[in-house]
């Protein structure tokens, strides 16, 4: 037997992993369990190529609970360590700079990148024990080693008479971590850290049924066996190559990742590249709504099948963080903070090249089956308009692809759209007019208006419409978007003819006096506008650049503007040609005449939605006693 201090650079170096690691102090298990499964793929690798002459089998982890001992073993059939190991790879800890780890995470007791960063996984166990065995023997013909500490640099290293190749990890649960030697728990993290291990891991043993023998009698009773309990897929679908996969196979593999999501993915995106790094990974399209919050983090990253985390920011692009899936790339730092990652080099190349697989996955599916792409269009436009507004690589592929939908479920790309109404729909400075409703409801008055006179509309309702067009009419020069109700259809597309008015300028200039009179000043300006007679007597609507700042500031563009509420003010567009203005301009009755615009106006409201509360009753009132 032989004894002696651990060669650290600083004598309180386990009190120090305790208490700054202590928030994540369930990470010991995912650290013990990683190192088992590289002592398991390190001998694969040595059997393959005849350097360990003994034969592999089929190796498991094993987790056992020893709860009226107070211990958690963690055993595996690896390479296992001779005693010169143990005391090179345990003993003699390579902690340099731990002046510089004191000062850099002193006030930080969350970070948990202290381990991977700086090789400390097995040192994770004295998170949890206040003892720790390892009882090795090595592949190699050599003696076994039995190596314990207390938690303090002192250790010691004798022979042990263990004979089956492999280590075993003998944690002493501390009194304070008592948690650790519940079933549930230890299933929870086993769960949560290994469920894609690539080596089976074995937790307890379940019953399984013996199929009855052929002739057996009708009353028999199968036979019952305990077989080995493994909680983990050691080959999960993002390991495999995309040729290996059907479409059932990556629902299924869906339906594992999330067992209470009952609805099905729209379509999935295989990652898999080796250079200039390494990444696999499978993404899933599910269906989306409009908030956008509910759906981050589910995305789950690992490092060679190892989980690390379901906050994926900086390494996925924001606006792909609605997918759903998993990452996996033994390129991104295992265990470090996420400043450390969002400044890791391969991080950014990782993001990039992610946004480029989404966006040729995506044009892939539009070319290959556009009627399927533009009947889930509703299901994934907001991730898409989302990454035209946020990433710049994504915007540039975003034309081939994304759809621009009308009223009447025509669906165009932008180029599409230009060609199609180019012809028709242009203002009196020669822009192209993209008339657009953001409620289908709501303005269907002045979409029946447009569609009247042959104009197509398009259909823009998510939540975001109002910055991605502001960056579309950027980016064309000659293109200008305009809901379909902020101003008169006349007026905002150019005409071969235009209307005359039937009234003189006399009695226009009357005519407006006298319903300014009636019109309330703060909330709308009134404009005369000369249009076909049937056309609705009073329109209201909302200038465009004014709709837009407010929908802009009410959805977080307050702040960038420097505006916070902006006044609801809208025009009153009169129709001079309409008889109503006739009427109105020749009813002397002051009082019949208020009552008729009070009830036009009314009439014009309920339109636009704008007829609420005390004038609602009272619009209702006075139109029954219209009615006798």
């Amino acid at each position: 037997m032989s004894s002696g201090k651990i060669n650290v650079s600083v004598e309180n170096i386990f009190p120090l992993i305790k208490k700054f690691l202590y928030s994540d102090h369930e990470i010991f298990l995912r650290e013990l369990i990683s190192n088992a499964t590289d002592a398991t793929l390190k001998l694969k690798h040595l059997t393959s190529i005849g350097e360990a002459k003994v034969e592999y089998g089929n190796p498991i982890i094993e987790v056992k609970i020893d709860k009226e001992g107070k211990k958690l073993h963690i055993i595996d059939q690896g390479v296992g360590m001779t005693a010169e190991e143990v005391e090179k790879y345990i003993n003699q800890i390579a902690f340099s700079g731990a002046e510089e780890f004191l000062e850099k995470y002193k006030d930080s007791a969350k970070d948990s990148g202290i381990i991977g960063h700086f090789g400390l996984g097995f040192y994770s166990a004295f998170m949890v024990a206040s003892k720790v065995e390892i009882i090795t023997k090595s592949y190699k013909d050599e003696p076994a080693a039995h190596w314990t500490c207390d938690g303090s640099p002192e250790f010691t290293l004798e022979p042990s008479e263990k004979t089956t190749r492999g280590s075993e990890i003998i944690l002493h649960i501390a009194e304070d971590s008592l948690e650790f030697l519940e079933e549930f728990k230890i299933r929870e993290l086993l769960t949560k850290y290994n469920k894609f291990m690539p080596v089976p891991i074995k937790f307890g043993t379940r019953k399984e049924k013996l199929p009855l023998q052929e002739g057996a009698e009708k009353d028999a009773k199968p036979e019952e066996i305990e077989v080995d309990n493994i909680i983990n897929n050691p080959n999960p679908a993002w390991t495999k190559q995309p040729t290996e996969l059907k479409d059932e196979d990556y629902k299924e593999f869906y339906r594992e990742l999330y067992p209470m999501q009952f609805e099905e993915p729209l379509f999935n995106i295989h990652l898999n590249v080796d250079y200039p790094f390494n990444l696999t990974g499978i993404l899933y399209f599910p269906k989306m709504d409009a908030n956008l919050q509910m759906q981050k983090d589910k995305i789950q990253l690992y490092q060679n099948q190892v989980y690390v985390t379901d906050n994926v920011e900086g390494i996925v692009p924001e606006f792909l963080g609605m997918l759903r899936g998993v990452i996996d790339s033994p390129d991104i730092p295992l265990n470090v903070s996420r400043s450390y990652l969002q400044a890791d080099g391969n991080v950014k190349k990782i993001a990039n090249y992610i946004t480029r697989k989404v966006a040729d996955k995506l044009k892939s599916l539009f070319t290959e089956n556009r009627e399927d792409f533009e009947q889930k269009w509703n299901d994934i436009k907001i991730v898409l308009e989302y990454g035209m507004l946020s990433e710049p690589k994504f915007y540039e592929k975003a034309g081939d692809f994304v759809l621009y939908p009308s009223v009447g479920d025509k669906y165009y790309t932008l180029a599409e759209l230009k060609e199609a109404i180019t012809p028709t729909q242009t203002d009196k400075n020669g822009k192209v007019v993209v008339l657009y409703a953001s409620n289908k409801e709501a303005q269907h008055g002045y979409i029946e208006i447009a569609k009247e006179k042959g104009y197509e509309v398009l259909l823009l309702d998510s939540p975001i419409v109002s910055h991605l067009i502001q960056k579309l009419e950027a980016d064309n020069d000659n293109l200008t978007f305009v809901r379909v109700d902020s101003d008169h259809i006349d007026k905002l597309i150019q005409k071969d003819e235009e209307q005359i008015s039937k009234l003189s300028e006399d009695e226009a200039s009357k005519l407006k006096t006298v319903l300014e009179e009636l019109v309330p000043k703060a909330t709308y300006t009134v404009q005369l506008e000369a249009m076909d007679s049937k056309a609705a007597p009073f329109i209201i609507t909302q200038p465009e650049f004014m709709r837009r700042m407010k929908e802009m500031s009410q959805n977080g563009g307050g702040g960038m503007f420097g505006m916070g509420n902006f006044p609801e003010m809208y025009n009153l567009v009169v129709n001079s040609n309409s008889e109503l203005a006739t009427t109105i301009l020749n009813t002397d009755d002051k009082s019949a005449q208020e009552s008729l615009v009070k009830q036009a106006l009314d009439l014009a409201k309920i339109s636009q939605g704008l007829l609420k509360g005390e004038e609602l009753t009272a619009f209702v009132k006075r139109s029954f006693e219209l009615i006798k």
